[in-house]
């Protein structure tokens, strides 16, 4: 619970190096949201000296932790509680943008075994979670990879699910609104540089020169035609 009366899930510098899944969980958390994929919000949380009381764990006080805003009224996603999200066009479109997303991010953790999404009941949404393995894993020495398919959520059970019956034309319709979608999704996150640039705590210890130049090559023409190939290969891979 933090002074905003919200409460967060946090993650924090474990040691003295600098906090590049820190950054990757920032950068993630701001690009999703110029995706408009509807997650959490994220704030930097100053732990106090007195919180850490008891926990045998390395930890970094003078630098902030990141957290994710609790959210009351979501379920996690995991084979018990698939059977509780309703199918239909609605939730095959929200989770196809997820899976384009996270190829054009590179997140390798979203996938069969781990599918890193929240359910909203009520309002019927997905909500994607946890960021710190986008870009290969936080690789910022070597220029990004294509995903495969197994590493994707299309690989899964509940894409499956989702997509259990649904015709063709459903299909097609979905791919065809998210293809439309994808060039702004991806104009409005170019815009995100500078402000992830800025906010960056400086006790991360990120040369700020190294994220700009890792985040520049999400909008190279090549990487942005490859992303949408890739996605559009996996996806026939998988559509049953």
């Amino acid at each position: 619970m933090c002074s905003d009366m919200n409460a967060y899930v946090c993650k924090y510098m474990r040691s003295s190096s600098a906090a590049y899944k820190l950054a990757c969980e920032l950068i993630g958390s701001q690009m999703a949201q110029a995706w408009r994929l509807n997650p959490p919000e994220v704030a930097f949380v100053h732990i106090k000296q007195e919180h850490w009381a008891g926990l045998l764990i390395p930890h970094n006080l003078s630098a902030p932790a990141i957290g994710s805003k609790w959210l009351n009224g979501v379920l996690d996603i995991t084979p018990s509680s698939m059977g509780l999200i309703e199918q239909g066009e609605n939730t095959l479109q929200q989770l196809l943008e997820i899976a384009l997303f996270d190829f054009w991010i590179a997140n390798e953790d979203r996938n069969a075994n781990n599918a890193n999404l929240l359910y909203d009941i009520e309002h019927n949404r997905f909500v994607p979670i946890d960021y710190g393995c986008i870009l290969n894993t936080a690789t910022f020495d070597y220029p990004m990879s294509q995903l495969t398919s197994t590493d994707t959520i299309l690989w899964s059970d509940l894409f499956q699910h989702i997509s259990h019956d649904v015709s063709q034309t459903v299909l097609h319709n979905a791919v065809k609104n998210i293809r439309i979608s994808y060039e702004t999704n991806i104009k409005r996150s170019e815009n995100q540089i500078k402000e992830i640039v800025d906010i960056l705590p400086s006790q991360w210890m990120i040369p700020t020169d190294l994220i700009t130049v890792k985040l520049q090559q999400l909008f190279d023409k090549g990487w942005k035609s490859d992303v949408w190939d890739n996605f559009t290969e996996c996806l026939n891979e998988n559509i049953n």
